[in-house]
């Protein structure tokens, strides 16, 4: 599995996103580079807890714009649910599809295959979170390997908040 080390660069990407466009993550830093890269990976639209966590995101999306946190997600899902599930609840976030596993392999997502100890909605990617600088350096991770324990987006508030304060 692929570990990063705190403040270590993450790796560059190139998705498309759910509207057409191309999102290359190194462009994003350049455009972006007085604000923090809030990475998220979920599981699709399928998932109810996916689902209300991206909407209580939207719902904070002020919150993190004004800490100068800019949100991507990160999905394998495909294209026509994804359109129909930021359609159904107004996401204005970016919606990436990872269709080639390229994000998962390069960050080390979680994949639950059927390998897997215990059946799940077969197989998909679990929960992450990468939290950076503006250059793309790590600040935060964390991977899930079930639905479960993932940070609520308050706690990712009180994240953001902890590391700005103990910046060094």
């Amino acid at each position: 599995m692929t570990t990063f080390q705190l403040n270590q660069e993450v790796p560059d990407f190139t998705l498309p996103t759910v509207g057409g466009e191309t999102f290359n993550f190194s462009d994003s830093l350049k455009q972006r580079s007085d604000q923090w890269h809030l990475l998220i990976y979920f599981r699709g639209s399928w998932c109810p807890a996916c689902m209300s966590e991206l909407q209580e995101l939207e719902e904070s999306k002020g919150y993190f714009e004004n800490q100068q946190v800019y949100i991507t997600t990160v999905t394998h899902d495909n294209r026509e649910d994804l359109e129909k599930m930021v359609e159904e609840h107004g996401f204005t976030f970016p919606v990436l599809m990872d269709e080639n596993f390229e994000f998962l392999e390069a960050y080390g997502v979680h994949y639950h295959d059927e390998k897997a100890p215990y059946e799940d909605h077969g197989t998909h990617s679990e929960p992450a979170y990468f939290l950076t600088d503006g250059q793309g350096k790590l600040l935060y991770q964390q991977r899930q390997t079930s639905p479960f324990g993932r940070p609520h987006p308050k706690e990712l508030r009180k994240i953001i908040q902890y590391i700005k304060k103990n910046l060094k």
